[in-house]
Order: structure tokens, then sequence, then C-alpha cells
């Protein structure tokens, strides 16, 4: 069964990814694609940080000890950015797995007066309290989304150094976010923000000014990620894939109840794409699996 998205079918690749005896696909949290289009997995398994190549081959895992994988990208340089909730740092790794920096004081949350997840923190702070997401622009410079118990979204130097920080805690105006889940920088240079519990998508410039905000109806957005065309890949908590344009419109959705056959979810909560246009789909809670959706 394929999905029909403008002029191109998306076909599920069944079984995709072959792992060694004793490796797991357990809550996939972070997925993205280098250069050479490998796919590294960001999962809360035993082995954190999986590469496999786009067939599903395995090629190789690291041993680094994060506390609680959340998202991650891959930098223009091919560097990459681990949001590590658990500990409420961001790390960036070159792509041999050697540590490059540190951000945010490891198992020091920052002061927003929230205790308990998926209720509106008290105020905005500094970095971080359970970052969720990172993106990085062309010039190195690195933008946080932060995230479980903040309201913020930061941005860093391409040396670490700290350059602003714009959100609030909120439910409607623009800027106000309850828990800012998954960022990134479309090919416009606008920063997506998925502003999870208020079910929106929000746009900013790279200085923080909001830009739009687009609805298109979300449950629960976790993810964001750009394609081929300007399209805006999105995933949902609540067990839905969407792909908008680059204005906001909904032009593909699939998935809706959750469920573990192939092109159906259980928790999406990251996605990815390769140079040939084909979507990766990691997913979490029950469903503990890697879906492969290939651009026909």
């Amino acid at each position: 069964m394929g999905y029909q998205v403008g002029e191109h079918t998306y076909e599920p690749v069944e079984g995709w990814g072959t792992l060694p005896e004793g490796y797991e696909f357990f809550q996939v949290a972070g997925v993205a694609a280098d250069s050479e289009d490998n796919i590294y997995l960001f999962t809360r398994s035993d082995h954190k940080v999986m590469v496999l190549d786009r067939d599903g081959n395995f090629l190789r895992a690291w041993d680094v000890g994060f506390n609680q994988p959340h998202g991650m990208t891959i930098g223009h340089d091919g560097n990459l950015y681990f949001a590590d909730m658990g500990s409420h740092t961001v790390t960036k790794y070159s792509p041999e797995g050697d540590l490059l920096m540190t951000l945010g004081n490891k198992d020091q949350p920052s002061d927003t007066g929230g205790e308990v997840e998926k209720f509106l923190v008290v105020k905005a702070a500094g970095p971080f309290n359970r970052p969720t997401g990172i993106a990085a622009n062309g010039s190195g410079e690195i933008f946080v989304s932060d995230g479980y118990l903040n309201a913020r979204v930061h941005k860093f130097a391409a040396d670490g150094t700290y350059l602003l920080a714009w959100g609030a805690p909120g439910k409607t105006d623009p800027s106000h976010f309850h828990n800012p889940h998954g960022i990134g920088i479309d090919p416009a240079g606008r920063v997506v923000v998925c502003d999870r519990e208020n079910h929106r998508l929000q746009l900013f410039d790279q200085d923080g000014n909001f830009l739009d905000i687009w609805t298109a109806d979300f449950r629960l957005p976790t993810s964001v990620c750009f394609g081929p065309d300007d399209t805006v890949l999105v995933t949902e908590l609540e067990s839905r894939f969407s792909i908008l344009d680059s204005e906001g419109n909904l032009i593909g959705r699939w998935g809706g109840e959750e469920s573990r056959t192939p092109g159906q979810f259980v928790a999406p909560h990251c996605v990815t794409v390769d140079s040939h246009g084909d979507i990766y789909i990691g997913e979490v809670l029950e469903g503990q699996r890697v879906q492969k959706f290939a651009r026909v």
C-alpha cells in the first residue's frame, strides 16, 4: 500500500533495518541522515547510537553513555548534535564519535518551576531543563528547543557561546510554548518549532522574531524536517505523519490509528529524509521501531 503525495507515492519498506544479535530498536527517539545516506538512530536501548545504511544494513554503534536520548541532527559540516533530555545537556560529536562540545550543566536543570511533564512551567529560564531538539545553520550556529520543563528556544554561536533566547510559557499567544519539542531550519532559513502541547508549529527568523503559526489540525507535533520540493515533514505523537508545503498547507497525511502494521504508527517521534527523498520515522513508547517509506 502506497501513500500518494502530489506527484509521488511513498511505499512502506517492510522489515527495514537488520541489527546484530543483542541489539534492538527500543524507543527510536532521534533519527538523521548524513551526506552519504547513512541513517543514524538515537535510541533508548543499550546501544544508544546505531548507524545503518539506506538499505537497512547495520554498520556500527557508538559506546556513549547518554542518559535519556531525545532529538538529534547532523550539521552541514557532518558533525552530530544530540539532546540528552535526562542529563539536561546538548552535545556535539564528530562522525567518528569524538566529543567536541557540551552545552548545559550536566544533571543540573535550570529553574523553571516545572516538576511534572505535560504541565505548563511557571517561568522560562536558561539552558536547559529537559531539552528536546537541535538545529544547526550553515554557519554552525546552534538552536535548541527546551523543552519538556522549559518554554524556550536557545541560540548558540558555533563555538558554544550563548547568544540569545526566546519564548515564554503559554497556550495561545505567538512565541509562547507548551513543550517546544522539535526544531528545524527550513531552506528559507526560518526556524520551525514543534509547539507540541499547543498542537501547532511556530516559525521565527534566526533572531527569534515571530513570523507565523501553522495549525493544520496537528495532534501533538513532535519533529520536523525538510524534504524535496520544499516540503515540510512532521511527525505527530498521536499516530500520524504529515507533509506540508512551504506555506503550511497540508498536502499529504497518513496514519491516524495506532497500529504496528506497515504505514501505521505507534507514537511517531522523529523523522529524517535522505538524498533520494526516502523518509525514515522513529517511534517511541510502544512503537519500538523505525519505518522507511521509499519515494517512488
